[in-house]
């Protein structure tokens, strides 16, 4: 599975940017989607999930602002962003979770910067 993300850049606090991820190869199989983020000099962190089936789950700081949905035919997710804090600015990082023969394989994409700044 390869995943190529885009929809990163700049904005203002305040305002909005979606990133979408779509995967390519072999996508059947996908158990869920998500997004990550990495600010300096700390580890990876969730920002939210979605299963194939639908179920997602946000990060505390992404409830309210930050919603995901998951396009299973395309093989793509979206994380629409919101009210866009100073605090988001990170790089974000797609994740793709197949399930095969009782075990979970994670692949990632290439992240994308998101600054937020006046």
């Amino acid at each position: 599975v390869q995943l190529q993300a885009s929809g990163g850049g700049l904005v203002q606090p305040g305002g909005s940017l979606r990133l979408s991820c779509a995967a390519s190869g072999s996508i059947s199989g996908i158990h869920s989607m998500g997004w990550y983020r990495q600010f300096p000099g700390k580890q990876r962190e969730l920002v939210a999930t979605i299963t194939s089936g639908g179920n997602a789950d946000l990060a505390t700081s992404a409830k309210g602002r930050f919603s995901i949905s998951i396009d299973n035919v395309k093989g793509t997710v979206t994380l629409q962003m919101n009210s866009l804090k100073l605090e988001d600015t990170a790089v974000y990082y797609c994740k793709a979770v197949k399930w095969r023969t009782g075990t979970f394989y994670p692949y990632w994409g290439q992240g994308t910067q998101v600054t937020v700044s006046s």
